[in-house]
């Protein structure tokens, strides 16, 4: 063979060898770009997935940006929204991020135009590119503020501004990422470390910010969403507090407060480490069901008679009016009797009437005038609403079978039956009917939180708030529950609910009790068996009695 021939074989072979090492380079470096891609996809999907089940803005917010940051290994980062005020639109600075220098959070707004680079892209929607924020070309209209990198010393080179837009195309905001580095630990804190580090970023980094920016937009308008219904919520809870307190000025700021000491309570017993209610735990969700449980516990009372939630005494003013006329009418009618019994004598005797005759007279009108002021007193004794000691119930009853005449001759009872039922009430100032009515506004109370769509996370709140008069024994209303049947979360309410009752103001039909006071009875009502016992020990020994609400608004 010539050796020429053997030479241009040899040269063919290793242009042959060379060509599909470049084809396998280029093939590894396409499987690696396919691989990368993959990742960038699945990683969308992840964080997709994260920002749909993040329902704090602030932390939505956070986890955008340091995402975003992330995907494209950007040094630092900001996050604008748009805010309407006044009819006008304007760009709010509302979070930073830098990996290299403490990035300042000082909030601030820009107006919707041009001249700014996020206000650009707000603008326009369009996602923007700066290979060097110091060199800006002589046709954009916007340019680089250096008055942030000036503050915390940042040196800006490379930056990436994208929209975050609805689906329906109406932005919402902007992110911005800075600096893409070349080494995802380098801190840039020099001209030098700048130049060296940063790279400019490219169509794959847009590419992946716009998907982001777009899975963003959906999470922060449903946390909006979500924060708006929060807010109707909240807004229809004050107005049915104030309802329920227009109803009854004394008890005024009670639902509030009752809230508060739950929650308090709940909070206290997540600290408890032993016990029957060791790790027990609530989430954000769960304690603001609580608190709604507890603010909205009385609100069938907005369904009671006002004669009866206000009833300070057994007997109202007007029918004990009408009581007090008939002893006057009493006393008048055995004085008139007497005295003609006195002129009667007298005619039979045909003399008038002597000193000693007047002087008896007297005597016997004295008895008739203490009698009567007796069992008066005994009337308005047993219309307080305390405890109907023994000798005060014999006395009404007695009064019962007491009659005078009335106008027109015939007898009538001192004190009627009616009267008597609701003097000889033991406790209180309800007769049998009337508890029967003021018990109903549990029911009422039910009734009207099941008419509510609550949403999902919320739908214990009928519940929670239609037990709060059970008692662990049975004894309770309106449903006879035993403990078994009755959660921890209605147990706070119950024992906040008598606590605030005893304490908080006086009442109509009694006055407040010392905080000392308070706390025994709920001890008694513990050891009858009514109250949990381990929740009113925290209750008590983490003084959660101690700290009422700094305000009388909802939390």
């Amino acid at each position: 063979m010539p050796e020429g021939a053997s030479s241009h074989r040899f040269d063919g072979e290793s242009d042959a060898a060379a060509e599909v090492a470049r084809l396998r380079s280029r093939l590894a470096e396409a499987e690696r770009e396919a691989a990368a891609a993959n990742e960038r996809q699945l990683e969308l999907v992840r964080v997709g997935i994260a920002l749909t089940g993040e329902r704090d803005l602030e932390r939505l917010l956070q986890l955008i940006l340091s995402t975003a940051r992330e995907l494209v290994g950007a040094d630092a980062g900001s996050l604008f929204l748009i805010e309407e005020r006044n009819g006008s639109s304007l760009l709010r600075f509302v979070l930073a991020q830098n990996d290299s220098v403490p990035a300042t959070m000082v909030t601030t707004t820009m107006p919707m135009d041009t001249s700014s680079l996020a206000g650009y892209v707000a603008t326009t929607g369009e996602v923007v590119t700066v290979a060097d924020a110091r060199f800006l070309a002589d046709d954009v209209p916007y340019r680089f503020n250096r008055s942030f990198d000036l503050a915390i010393g940042y040196h800006t080179r490379s930056v990436l501004a994208a929209p975050i837009a609805t689906r329906t195309d109406q932005v919402i905001g902007v992110l911005q990422l800075i600096n893409r580095k070349a080494e995802r630990g380098g801190r840039i804190l020099s001209e030098e470390a700048a130049d060296r580090l940063v790279r400019p970023f490219a169509e794959p980094e847009a590419a992946v910010i716009r998907a982001l920016a777009a899975q963003a937009a959906v999470a922060i308008e449903n946390t909006r969403l979500v924060r708006e219904i929060e807010e109707l919520f909240e807004g229809f809870v004050r107005a049915a507090v104030v309802t329920i307190e227009q109803r009854d000025p004394s008890t005024s700021g009670h639902s509030l407060r009752v809230a508060h000491y739950t929650t308090t309570l709940a909070r206290a017993v997540e600290e408890v480490a032993a016990g029957p209610y060791r790790g027990l735990a609530f989430s954000r969700d769960e304690m603001t069901q609580l608190r709604y449980a507890a603010l909205l516990h009385d609100f069938g009372k907005v369904g009671v008679r006002e004669a009866v939630l206000t009833k300070a005494r057994k007997l109202e003013s007007d029918r004990l009016a009408v009581v007090q006329e008939r002893f006057r009418h009493a006393g008048r009618a055995r004085e008139v009797a007497m005295l003609r019994q006195l002129l009667l004598e007298l005619q039979r005797l045909g003399r008038a009437p002597t000193h000693d005759d007047l002087a008896h007279l007297e005597a016997a009108l004295g008895e008739v005038r203490a009698d009567l002021g007796a069992s008066l007193a005994a009337v308005l004794t047993a219309n307080e609403p305390t405890v109907l000691e023994e000798g005060t119930r014999r006395a009404v009853e007695e009064l019962q079978r007491v009659s005078i005449v009335g106008e027109d001759g015939s007898d009538v009872p001192l004190v009627r039956p009616e009267e008597a039922r609701a003097l000889l009430v033991p406790r209180g100032s309800l007769d049998d009917l009337e508890r029967q009515e003021m018990e109903s506004h549990v029911v009422r109370s039910y009734e009207f939180l099941l008419t509510i769509p609550w949403p999902k996370r919320f739908a214990r709140v009928p519940v929670l708030a239609y037990a709060h008069h059970e008692k662990l024994n049975g004894r309770g209303y309106p449903n006879r529950l035993v403990a078994a049947d009755i959660p921890p979360e209605v147990r706070m309410i119950t024992i906040a609910d008598i606590y605030d009752a005893l304490t908080t103001g006086d009442r109509p039909y009694r006055r407040a009790s010392a905080p000392e006071r308070a706390l025994a009875v709920l001890a008694d009502e513990t050891r009858d068996g009514f109250l949990d016992a381990e929740l009113v020990r925290v209750f008590t020994e983490a003084r959660v009695w101690a700290r009422p609400p700094a305000a009388a608004a909802p939390e």
